[in-house]
């Protein structure tokens, strides 16, 4: 009898486990214990701007629940939870913004948001149960969504500002890398959270590789090339084929990275780097120019070839002035790992010391030609084998 009697005492211990994992699951789910007894299926710590999500979704009648959390900057700030149903990024945007209202208590105000305009009203979806709560610096949106069927992946954004105009709308928020990157995909049905890298980050990464190389590296290697190699004879005419393809390859790759920079501005509207982008124009129209003028190069023999050399000279190193210099400022805007700052910064030491001690030795070179024909006797040699470093 003790062991069936077990068994039985066994069996039920098993099942009330089993009845509790099933009542507890769907409500296990919380950063934080919500008032008024919200719970939530799923959450998440959200990656940017020290905020979480929290929700529901119900297949059946195509509602998302969410509870969304974040610190404003400023207890008469805001902070902002979206769905964008055509793109990944907060152009397009349906959004729900809290902030304390006219009358002191918190308040959820929803804005279509189509580039850097808001527009106060109804959302492409129908809400309900919209509340807004303010603690301990922190606000919490609380909300239900009616997403269209089938609808079961969606692209959020969320946002934080400072402080609210007088007309009740948000006033924008910092330009900060954290203001920037929040966006995501959240999956409703798996109640997955990933947050979006996008094509736009990609396209950044693909940008500042391509103007690294090309503007960075590529031109100050070829002006290398061209300024050193034809001193010595035997790297004649090697230098300039070096010079040539260096400065043509670079200026294609720049090309490149000068595309990605206008696909990445026109998908960033409202958002300017203005240094970077002033220098990368002006480097872009230097460096086209002192292709062109290529094929206006005159002969070596002739009497503008001097002034042809002065023009070629001044743009390229100008251009290679402002290509290291946004290089750097690009490494700014993307907020890149330090050490990529530093291994840029050995790349441009290595170039630097290598031109130095280039530059020494040609000048070497150079004086050394010069001093041997001024000893030699009166219409024993020309002077066509001593060429200056900088003549082209």
């Amino acid at each position: 009898m003790a062991a069936p009697r077990f068994r039985l005492v066994l069996l039920l211990f098993l099942l009330s486990n089993v009845a509790y994992v099933a009542v507890a699951a769907p409500g296990s789910c919380s950063l934080e214990p919500f008032s008024s007894n919200r719970v939530y299926y799923s959450c998440s710590i959200l990656s940017y701007l020290s905020s979480s999500l929290s929700w529901s979704y119900d297949s059946a009648a195509s509602t998302l629940s969410i509870a969304f959390v974040a610190p404003p900057p400023k207890a008469e700030g805001w902070v902002a939870w979206a769905i964008n149903p055509t793109g990944d990024g907060m152009d397009g945007s349906q959004a729900l913004v809290a902030f304390h209202q006219p009358d002191g208590s918190m308040g959820v105000q929803t804005f279509n948001i189509s580039g850097t305009t808001l527009t106060k009203g109804p959302i492409k979806f129908e809400t309900s149960d919209l509340a807004a709560e303010y603690s301990d610096g922190v606000m919490r949106i609380f909300g239900k969504i009616k997403l269209p069927a089938g609808m079961t992946v969606v692209n959020h954004v969320w946002q934080v500002g400072s402080s609210v105009g007088n007309d009740g709308y948000p006033l924008p928020h910092e330009m900060k890398e954290e203001n920037l990157q929040p966006k995501g995909k959240l999956d409703l049905i798996q109640g997955a959270m990933s947050l979006s890298q996008g094509s736009t980050t990609r396209n950044k990464n693909v940008h500042g590789v391509l103007n690294a190389v090309s503007w960075g590296i590529l031109l100050p290697l070829g002006a290398i090339f061209a300024r050193y190699l034809k001193t010595f004879k035997s790297a004649d005419p090697a230098w300039f084929y070096l010079h040539v393809t260096c400065q043509i390859i670079g200026y294609g790759v720049g090309v490149g990275g000068w595309a990605t920079g206008l696909k990445l501005g026109s998908k960033s509207k409202g958002i300017e780097y203005t240094t970077h982008r002033d220098i990368g124009i002006a480097l872009f129209s230097l460096a086209t120019l002192q292709v062109f003028a290529l094929f206006l190069r005159p002969n070596k023999d002739h009497k503008y070839r001097f002034y042809w050399n002065i023009y070629h000279h001044l743009v390229g190193y100008t251009v290679i002035i402002l290509g290291i210099v946004n290089v750097f400022e690009g490494l700014k805007v993307l907020s890149a790992d330090h050490k990529w700052t530093v291994g840029y910064i050995a790349t441009i030491c290595i170039l630097g010391g290598v031109a130095l001690f280039l530059e020494v030795v040609t000048w070497f070179i150079v004086l050394k030609r010069k001093s041997d024909n001024s000893t030699k006797p009166y219409g024993g040699s020309s002077s066509n084998g001593v060429q200056h470093p900088l003549s082209v």
